[in-house]
């Protein structure tokens, strides 16, 4: 499915999900600034992020390499450009389950794959979804980053 396909204007459609498909975002490319504004953002300016020379000469990636937590920081930002979610509020609930199975190189482009994988009522009349989150490299078999990602999401009454 394609963003396009995807709209959401209340919990009942939200719960259609469960069991169907992947929901795959478009591609984005990790370059070499964002990976400095993460770093300066966070305060986590090891070389392997930053140095690109030095990556080059001693990292065994070959190159800079973007900050696993910066890919797993893309995950709301990509959800919000696949599902269009028709709601009055939706926050973060939180992840599980959180691995950084591969190097992201500066110059990469990575999606997430998204599979609703649980819907329950939570109050005020919202629901709370686990979303499981593949995060992929293109042109690699193997994920970059897999996750639950847990969300909470309110539609009008």
């Amino acid at each position: 499915m394609t963003p396009d396909d995807v709209e959401v204007a209340d919990a009942h459609a939200l719960r259609a999900l469960v069991g169907s498909g992947a929901l795959a975002s478009a591609w984005v490319e990790i370059d070499q600034a964002s990976v400095d504004r993460f770093a300066a953002a966070t305060g986590d300016h090891q070389w392997i992020h930053v140095d690109a020379e030095r990556a080059k000469r001693e990292s065994p990636f070959g190159g800079p390499i973007a900050h696993g937590f910066m890919t797993l920081a893309l995950i709301p930002a990509l959800l919000e450009k696949t599902v269009s979610l028709k709601q009055r509020m939706g926050v973060n609930y939180g992840l599980n389950r959180v691995r950084f199975t591969s190097p992201v190189l500066v110059g990469s482009k990575v999606r997430a794959n998204f599979v609703v994988a649980e819907v329950t009522d939570v109050d005020d009349n919202g629901v709370q979804v686990v979303w499981s989150v593949t995060l992929e490299k293109e042109g690699s078999e193997r994920p970059v980053c897999i996750a639950e990602f847990i969300t909470r999401h309110y539609f009008q009454h």
